[in-house]
């Protein structure tokens, strides 16, 4: 394999000139912070532990600064960018900087919420810039679609990585913790700073990395049937889930049902229990509901 020749990355004036060229300007509409530092970009590829054989793919490249160190490292790197003007431009700035790994880049052109195939082999990384305002589901959608993905590196807003990252009892616990939890086994990777994107943004950035688990977490439960009692605890999060998860249940006695069969205390408050509880509590939802399922030992 070659190597990439050493000043393929884009600084500060190579962003500022691509942008210019393309009459670009970031939108917060997109949360669109473009990554202006080269040894930010270096440094989120070792984070992600990318490696050799890795198919990696990148959610929100903007105008390429986080793609080219990805395949400096990876086989492969699809790019899904939802914006016309850098979904056009990407490739050539990729055949422009890396032309030897050109045919190692592909791109799609899409909203990621939306994207249910990647062409070539499957993924096994995930490696993003997330916009800060739609990381969340973008990040939950793309573990759900592409269960090939292995580990995962994103860059999100600070307070969004502490609540990704958040243990059971945390007063940043909730509901994407749980999720998050659901695929993978989640910590916080590290802190980015303000001064390495155009536009500065007004927040603190995180890393956040998951590793897929090596087993499901274990239950006769669907991930909609658990994820809806998650959104049930937190939606009332002050409350104890015997009233929290009244309307979910059907009553708050059937609630309670539920809670005292899965063995969790209905005083107790959503942002204390696991994912593994969670699931539990789905498995015995009240027949008052007409739902007779037998729990699965954990």
């Amino acid at each position: 394999m070659s190597s990439p020749t050493p000043d393929a990355l884009l600084g500060p004036a190579d962003i500022r000139e691509l942008a210019a060229a393309l009459g670009v300007r970031p939108t917060k509409q997109r949360g669109q912070n473009f990554v202006i530092d080269a040894n930010t970009v270096r440094r989120i590829v070792r984070t992600a532990d990318v490696r050799p054989d890795d198919v990696v793919v990148e959610v929100g490249p903007g105008l390429g600064s986080l793609t080219l160190a990805l395949l400096e490292v990876a086989e492969r790197v699809t790019a899904v960018e939802i914006d016309d003007v850098l979904a056009a431009a990407l490739p050539t700035t990729i055949a422009a900087r890396m032309p030897e790994r050109a045919d190692r880049f592909a791109l799609v052109h899409s909203d990621a919420l939306h994207v249910r195939e990647l062409p070539g082999p499957a993924p096994t990384a995930l490696v993003a810039n997330l916009p800060y305002n739609v990381a969340v589901p973008v990040l939950l959608h793309m573990l759900d679609t592409f269960p090939s993905i292995e580990r995962t590196l994103v860059m999100v807003q600070s307070e969004v990585a502490d609540r990704l990252a958040a243990a059971p009892g945390s007063k940043v616990y909730g509901v994407p913790s749980v999720k998050a939890n659901w695929h993978a086994d989640v910590k916080r990777a590290g802190a980015i700073g303000r001064n390495v994107f155009w536009p500065a943004p007004n927040v603190d950035s995180g890393l956040v990395s998951l590793v897929r688990r090596a087993e499901p977490v274990k239950t006769s439960a669907s991930k909609a049937e658990v994820f809806a009692v998650v959104d049930a605890a937190f939606a009332q999060r002050r409350k104890t889930l015997r009233a929290a998860l009244a309307g979910w249940a059907g009553s708050a006695a059937a609630a309670e049902a539920a809670l005292v069969a899965a063995g969790i205390s209905p005083q107790a408050r959503g942002e204390s229990l696991t994912v593994e509880e969670f699931a539990r509590i789905a498995e015995n939802r009240s027949a008052e509901n007409g739902e007779n399922k037998e729990p699965v030992q954990q």
